[in-house]
């Protein structure tokens, strides 16, 4: 990075704090200066960079194209800053842990057994955030991240919670009356796929049959997906422990499996987690040699 040609931070938070608050008087304010200083800082940071920040041709502050692309890349930068810095000096101890997982683990696997956390762990408040997007870990915010696949992600650590094949599933009345022995037997039927997520339709891809299905795809979010193929609304491909039951009790029926090496991993920033996270790990760790033996 060229430090000497980056404009005065004292000017970058000066404006910062103007888009932020929409007038100098409340920038002022909030940085503790006169708005005068504010417009001072602002004008000479647009004399840096040689671009106008700032639309000045009306009653009321605008900023200009270049200067609301500058107002978002300082928010982002700043509050990662802000951040960080809570979490290093331990300003942020009694923030909540923040889980982010899919709506089907969550529904699945989580819930099912997150009373146990909370008897053990009286103390700690916990945010679960169901959402099939992989989220980003940053600082003051999710702590921890579940996520289905191989675990290879950039830039955090992964570490193997549990194996979790993929199966192809069906209610008995959807398919009664097929010979089902390959994927091309099933581009006829209607899918059920979770909501946000490609699973069902890269699994047609990678069979070639994208192009050839003809049943229509319904995506519904995660929690509702198994009720779905349960009532006969469509193929799905989804995680087999998530089925085992329904397919013993014949609820559903077991079409094909997935040979790959897919699992569910515990995903964090790289370094010691915060006690609250290190405490649901552990247990995280413990659930899943529960489950496995």
């Amino acid at each position: 990075m060229d430090w000497l040609s980056m404009p005065p931070l004292t000017a970058l938070r000066a404006f910062s704090a103007l888009a932020e608050t929409g007038s100098a008087s409340a920038a002022g304010a909030a940085l503790n200066v006169s708005h005068a200083a504010i417009s001072q800082q602002v004008k000479a940071l647009e004399g840096h960079m040689g671009v106008a920040l700032v639309d000045r041709s009306g009653r009321h502050l605008a900023l200009t194209p270049a200067g609301r692309d500058l107002a978002d890349a300082l928010r982002a930068g700043f509050g990662a800053i802000a951040r960080t810095v809570e979490a290093l000096t331990g300003a942020d101890a009694d923030r909540p842990l923040q889980i982010s997982t899919t709506p089907g683990f969550a529904a699945q696997w989580l819930m099912p057994r997150l009373l146990d956390f909370r008897n053990r762990h009286p103390d700690v408040d916990v945010m679960i955030n169901p959402t099939p997007e992989r989220v980003a870990l940053e600082p003051g915010g999710i702590d921890i991240a579940i996520r289905h696949g191989m675990g290879h992600w950039p830039g955090v650590e992964a570490e193997r919670l549990f194996s979790s094949p993929l199966v192809v599933v069906a209610a008995p009345s959807l398919v009664a009356g097929r010979s089902i022995r390959r994927p091309e037997d099933l581009i006829d039927l209607p899918w059920v796929q979770e909501y946000g997520t490609s699973e069902s339709t890269d699994w047609l891809s990678r069979k070639g049959l994208a192009s050839f299905r003809i049943g229509g795809m319904t995506q519904v979010p995660g929690n509702l997906l198994l009720e779905g193929v349960r009532q006969g609304q469509g193929v799905s491909l989804t995680v087999r422990q998530w089925v085992e039951d329904d397919v013993a009790a014949g609820r559903l029926k077991l079409l094909f499996e997935e040979p790959e090496d897919t699992a569910y991993y515990i995903v964090t920033r790289p370094g010691a987690p915060r006690s609250k996270a290190k405490a649901f790990i552990g247990w995280l760790r413990k659930q899943a040699a529960a489950s496995a033996n």
